[in-house]
């Protein structure tokens, strides 16, 4: 299984994170408490390993500052957490992971229109449009809703309900961020705990025995 650690603010974090298994690093450049800047997450970026996925996430944001975004920092993918339309996500040259929030049996319907190969499915929209905590009835999603795309799922994830998640919604990956911190940071040991869990790998090889302090 593969896990994306999303609202990544810091170097040490990133680092960790990678370290414990993360295929996936997630940036935040909408509003949210999780923002990083253009100079940061660069200066992140080009200390992971080529393999790791370096995705940003935006919300209604224009073409050309997501272009240039994503170019400035060395994105590989970028994610539309907005109400961008599928001839916005087509126009963009890099690929595109499309969010939906789940709240009801038709919040899926809209996303059979987009042409983009991977699905964020998100629980209900809170304050920001993702890093909510909150997630959705994961028994009314069947894998034939979306059975020519690569599932993300997200919303409400943690270490104690990961496996179950995996188990009914059998996802290309799962996505984590208010899910591993602790009064709003990041914690290693939850990051850590979470990837084993997402993983089934639950003994500890040379890696867990590195300590970080975060940033």
């Amino acid at each position: 299984m593969k896990v994306k650690i999303c609202g990544i603010t810091d170097l040490t974090t990133a680092i960790a994170a990678v370290d414990y298994g993360a295929d996936a690093i997630g940036f935040v450049f909408a509003e949210s408490k999780r923002k990083i800047s253009v100079t940061k997450a660069k200066d992140i970026v080009a200390h992971l390993p080529e393999e790791v996925l370096k995705i940003g996430v935006f919300v209604n944001e224009t073409k050309e500052k997501i272009e240039e975004i994503a170019a400035s920092v060395g994105l590989t993918h970028v994610q539309l957490h907005g109400d961008e339309t599928p001839v916005f996500s087509e126009s963009l040259s890099f690929p595109v992971i499309k969010s939906v929030s789940i709240h009801d049996d038709q919040s899926l319907k809209a996303i059979e229109s987009y042409s983009c190969e991977y699905v964020l499915l998100d629980g209900p929209k809170g304050k920001y449009r993702g890093g909510n905590g909150l997630s959705f009835d994961w028994n009314s999603f069947s894998s034939n809703d979306l059975r020519d795309k690569k599932v993300i799922l997200a919303g409400g994830l943690h270490e104690e309900n990961v496996e179950d998640a995996i188990k009914l919604i059998n996802p290309f990956m799962v996505d984590v961020s208010s899910g591993v911190e602790t009064e709003g940071k990041k914690d290693l040991n939850k990051i850590q705990s979470f990837i084993n869990k997402a993983k089934g790998s639950h003994t500890g090889g040379a890696r867990n025995e590195i300590i970080y302090t975060a940033e």
